[in-house]
């Protein structure tokens, strides 16, 4: 049997930061695209020394071999959606750009990591603008949580009805969709948004707020999921419907477990194991 003749996985790629504790990250990333259905592969861009309760140190890998990774899986394996993560430097967000371009790959899911869980900063300052001007505007879809749109937009973002329009803002005129999450807001039901830039539409995603310290990772998490479902073939609002009841479960599986002294990780695998 020939492999043209063989059946042939759903790849996602993932372009992101190493955590050890895994809750978060390439970890987590490629725990979510294995419990969505893909299989997934990864670009280390930073080794970062972190745990549950906080980030000691990043220790970035060469901008070269960060490309080179990227490379060497999309030449062999290929992909079907790309999800990207931390990137801590002007430099690597311009590299991680340029390398992807001439593969032409749509299904491109951008987390706009600048803060950790437990308030630890990872992105340099000068990058903040890199990322919003030369590097969102490529990608199919973004996943900002409150704080890292309101330091893409300069403003602040306190109510559920600053949503809608704080995502259209986003969207670099429309161009790119936009999943805002609403977990730093206080209210009893957790509603995200979703601006799908492609038929311009606003899509409220309603979930259980779940009163937990067990948040590491979610950023990373959703955005990982979406990028599978997409990945897969779904449809984009659909996709993002699915991401979105994927890491509602994954929260409130997790809550009730103890691991770590601090913010400890969602469970990835509920569908599969308590």
């Amino acid at each position: 049997m020939n492999n043209e003749t063989k059946k042939h996985y759903k790849r996602a790629l993932t372009i992101a930061g190493s955590d050890p504790s895994g809750g978060a990250g390439i970890q987590a990333d490629l725990k979510t695209f294995s419990a969505c259905g893909c299989f997934g592969t990864s670009a280390i861009v930073a080794v970062v020394d972190e745990n549950t309760v906080g980030v000691t140190g990043v220790h970035p890998i060469p901008v070269d071999f960060v490309t080179g990774q990227i490379r060497s899986v999309l030449d062999d394996i290929g992909t079907d959606a790309v999800k990207i993560g931390m990137l801590h430097s002007s430099e690597l967000i311009r590299a991680v750009r340029d390398t992807l371009a001439p593969y032409a790959l749509r299904n491109v899911v951008l987390d706009p990591v600048m803060v950790a869980t437990s308030g630890d900063a990872l992105l340099q300052a000068e990058a903040v603008t890199t990322l919003r001007d030369e590097l969102i505007p490529t990608v199919r879809v973004i996943t900002p949580n409150i704080p890292e749109a309101e330091l893409l937009l300069g403003q602040r973002i306190d109510r559920q009805s600053q949503l809608p329009d704080a995502a259209r803002a986003l969207s670099c005129g429309g161009r790119v969709s936009v999943f805002l999450k609403a977990g730093h807001l206080t209210d009893e039901e957790l509603i995200d948004i979703f601006y799908n830039a492609e038929t311009d539409e606003i899509l409220p995603l309603r979930s259980r707020r779940v009163q937990t310290v067990n948040t590491h990772g979610t950023g990373c998490t959703l955005s990982s999921a979406l990028a599978a479902f997409l990945a897969r073939g779904f449809e984009l609002s659909e996709a993002a419907a699915r991401a979105k009841a994927y890491i509602a479960s994954a929260i409130e599986a997790g809550s009730s477990y103890a691991i770590g002294h601090g913010h400890g990780p969602v469970h990835h695998f509920h569908g599969f194991w308590e």
